[in-house]
């Protein structure tokens, strides 16, 4: 609640701390400049969304939230500190994680190769029954719908697999956080609330866009090898930067 203070006519409005918050306005700049950096959250969730439409996306989406939530709370409960203070602990966690998206990049990038080979008119003859043995597989594999892709644990994975993450939270929310306040867990908490909101804000403008940009390139097969190397390279820059990333 606002507290009014007149005198002389001036009223001067003072807004207490709410939550042990502070300067919302300003942290609400910052994070929304961060959420539209890219990243290999927002980038599998728009490939998701593109390949096997909205409903897909959202399932991709829920991982990336609930991920960030467990990186949140670790953050907040110190998790983020013993990192810091053990490299060796960092360096695991780190290595994991850029192996991870390694793996995801090279099977993008096969997936690529295999539509960028692919004879033209062979997705046709595949839905008609004529194509050759191993077709539909090829196909599918090109276009990453396989039933065992999984995109909700796939994404909480990338999501968890990221130890800057976790660093980046405590170090950006400390900032706001009133160190007087008693119950410093709630400001977490709500400085959170507030990250959610912009991500599937977010999250959702790739996922239409990703499901727009899917109808109109679905018969453009070498356009979208192009687009699925790209993302693989990009998951491979990003695998490179967290393996040279440091705790400091």
């Amino acid at each position: 609640m606002a507290k009014s203070i007149g005198r002389r006519g001036e009223a001067a409005v003072i807004l207490p701390i709410a939550l042990g918050i502070t300067d919302l306005s300003t942290y609400l700049a910052g994070l929304a400049l961060i959420v539209l950096l890219p990243g290999p959250n927002s980038l599998y969730v728009v490939s998701v969304a593109a390949r096997r439409g909205p409903r897909t996306g959202y399932r991709a989406a829920a991982g990336v939230l609930c991920g960030d939530a467990v990186l949140m709370a670790l953050s907040a409960g110190g998790v983020a500190s013993l990192l810091h203070a053990s490299p060796m602990l960092f360096a695991v966690v780190k290595f994991a994680g850029a192996g991870y998206l390694t793996w995801l990049a090279v099977g993008m990038l096969r997936g690529a190769r295999t539509l960028w080979r692919r004879r033209p008119g062979a997705a046709e003859a595949a839905r008609s029954g004529a194509a050759e043995p191993g077709a539909d597989g090829a196909v599918d594999a090109a276009a990453g719908s396989a039933e065992g892709e999984r995109p909700y644990r796939r994404a909480l994975v990338i999501s968890l697999l990221n130890p800057k993450a976790i660093l980046f939270f405590i170090s950006f929310f400390v900032q706001f956080v009133d160190p007087d306040y008693a119950h410093p867990a709630l400001s977490f908490m709500a400085l959170g609330a507030w990250a959610q909101l912009f991500s599937i804000t977010y999250l959702s403008v790739l996922i239409f866009s990703g499901t727009y940009l899917a109808a109109t390139l679905q018969r453009r097969r070498r356009l979208r090898a192009g687009l699925s190397a790209a993302a693989g390279t990009a998951f491979l820059g990003f695998a490179a930067k967290l393996s040279l990333s440091s705790a400091g």
